[in-house]
């Protein structure tokens, strides 16, 4: 059987990136996460989050770059979302709006936002504002 259209998507965009990324998936129960090398930041992906536009979220992973920061790692809760330790212990809290998402459009729409953020940065003409 082969892999979902989301899967798909995500390995077209984790390709593009091109940087060490590392995909996760955890347990619903259980599960730990791996420990983290260096200066490491933690988003957390929930609807009561602040919802950031591609150029506010680009300059965000910029400024903890510029900062130091090694490693930024995304949460994406299970079919009950994220726990109140989770979401507290976050550096930041996302949203992609108040609607509910399937975890692999969650990680599809979080990963292109990734992959758009870079090219913001590097000044490539993928994102196109106004």
């Amino acid at each position: 059987m082969g892999r979902c259209a989301e899967a798909e998507l995500i390995a077209r965009y984790a390709k593009r990136i091109g940087t060490a990324l590392q995909i996760t998936e955890l347990p619903e129960s259980g599960g730990k996460a791996p420990l983290p090398s260096g200066l490491t930041k933690t988003v957390a992906l929930d609807e009561g989050g602040d919802q950031l536009s591609s150029v506010a979220f680009a300059a965000l992973l910029s400024a903890w770059g510029d900062g130091g920061v090694r490693e930024v790692r995304f949460l994406i809760g299970a079919a009950d979302g994220l726990t109140p330790e989770e979401r507290a212990a976050a550096d930041c809290t996302l949203s992609f709006g108040k609607t509910t998402w399937p975890h692999m459009l969650a990680r599809a729409m979080l990963i292109e936002q990734l992959y758009r953020a870079t090219s913001i940065m590097a000044g490539h003409p993928y994102h196109r504002e106004g």
